[in-house]
């Protein structure tokens, strides 16, 4: 029995489980390396689900959290502090909005959303009370609230969790004249994630995000991008709608912001849209508390410079290029993705996506499986070349058997 064994039984008997993690117990990290409770090291390769955007212990974002840690930590918004007006101020300005509405996770920012194209729809557009409707894509992944999962097409995530409700349409992902013919009157808003992430990293055809920004605006509607994976530096750019000059109405933060440190999300638009809410309709105890605006806006500020937003590129140019020769091949069926972010769909004569995953743990790197068949390869965007090189040398290693 190993130490790692010891702790992952005593886990299973007193957590429920909800999830299905890989066999490993990660005690430190840093940079794109993990190191297990027995010392032996991980490439990170996923770098949670983006929410590691700039790397484990980053000595910037750790500074911050040090620095804020030792004025305060939290007020409620019962009163206001020092850090917020600079943390609202300055992410506004790097989505080119008025105004920020923050939260802690991702789930509560897309809540937030959700409650806000209503409140919007019902004051601003004129939907009659009740009847607000939003449209949103199959095989989304928005989060795990009740609400939310009302409108997942996946089986596992909405199972056993009804009544559920009501006010959505769901429409096949990337197919615009499906979304055309779904918007209607009561229509307040379209709800996407720019690139599917838990779906596979889907990428949607050229030219959609384009033609839901016409649309949108076109019937008065909200276009809601949900950029909780895709937003931040990941796909090379500070969110992935600008890979075709879109700018959404609503732009909904999450992971990175937070830089891996503390739970930092957001829904950030314009005063016409966010200026629907008055005090009491909506709030969160640790919304915009001080530690989480500390590392925010050094987030906001290391994003400012580009650099990430430059590595993801040209590391997402490498990562891609050698993703593609290894299909058609025999193992891999499909590669998809944008910057460092690749979907990777194995022929599942090699084995599943999960066995995938434990062969490559095996060899010191830590992917994660998602739908059978696929793993997913997000490594921090500071991983340098040889990093992923190495990484990439263990995946062809495991899937030449």
């Amino acid at each position: 029995m190993t130490r790692s064994t010891d702790l992952i039984n005593e886990a299973e008997a007193h957590s429920a489980h909800n999830y299905h993690p890989l066999p490993v117990v990660v005690a430190s990290a840093e940079g794109a390396w993990m190191t297990d409770v027995e010392g032996k090291r991980y490439l990170d390769m996923l770098a949670g689900y983006s929410a590691l955007n700039f790397g484990h212990g980053n000595r910037r974002l750790l500074d911050a959290a040090r620095a804020q840690l030792e004025r305060v930590t939290l007020t409620s918004r019962a009163f206001h502090h020092d850090r917020f007006a600079a943390f609202c101020t300055e992410l506004a300005a790097l989505c080119g909005k008025d105004m920020v509405l923050p939260m802690n996770t991702g789930a509560e920012a897309v809540e937030t959303a959700v409650k806000t194209a209503r409140k919007w729809g019902y004051r601003v557009k004129g939907v009659p009370d009740g009847r607000a409707r939003i449209v949103v894509a199959a095989n989304n992944f928005h989060g795990r609230t009740t609400t939310i999962v009302s409108f997942s097409t996946d089986p596992e995530a909405r199972a056993d969790y009804g009544p559920y409700t009501p006010g959505f349409e769901i429409v096949p992902y990337g197919d615009i004249e499906a979304l055309r013919a779904a918007v209607d009157d009561d229509t307040v808003a379209v709800l996407l994630e720019p690139i599917q992430g838990e779906a596979g990293v889907l990428v949607p055809p050229p030219g959609y995000l384009r033609a839901v920004r016409e649309l949108t605006a076109d019937r008065g509607v909200l276009f809601m991008a949900d950029e909780i994976q895709s937003g931040l530096g990941r796909t090379g750019r500070t969110f992935a709608c600008e890979h075709e000059d879109v700018v959404p109405d609503v732009y909904i933060l999450g992971k990175a912001l937070g830089g891996g440190v503390v739970p930092v999300s957001a829904v950030v638009a314009d005063s016409g849209v966010l200026g629907v809410f008055h005090p009491g309709e909506h709030g969160s105890t640790f919304g915009g508390n001080p530690l989480a605006c500390a590392v925010g806006l050094e987030v906001v500020a290391m994003l400012r410079t580009g650099e990430y937003q430059q590595r993801a590129t040209e590391l997402g140019d490498h990562l891609h290029h050698e993703l593609g020769l290894l299909v058609g091949q025999g193992a891999v069926e499909e590669v998809r993705g944008r910057g460092l972010w690749a979907g990777v769909d194995i022929n599942p004569s090699y084995g599943t996506g999960r066995a995938i995953s434990e062969k490559l743990m095996a060899r010191g790197v830590l992917v994660k499986d998602t739908h059978g068949s696929t793993i997913r390869i997000a490594p921090p965007l500071v991983i340098s070349k040889e990093d992923l090189d190495w990484g990439l040398d263990q995946l062809r290693a495991v899937l030449a058997g």
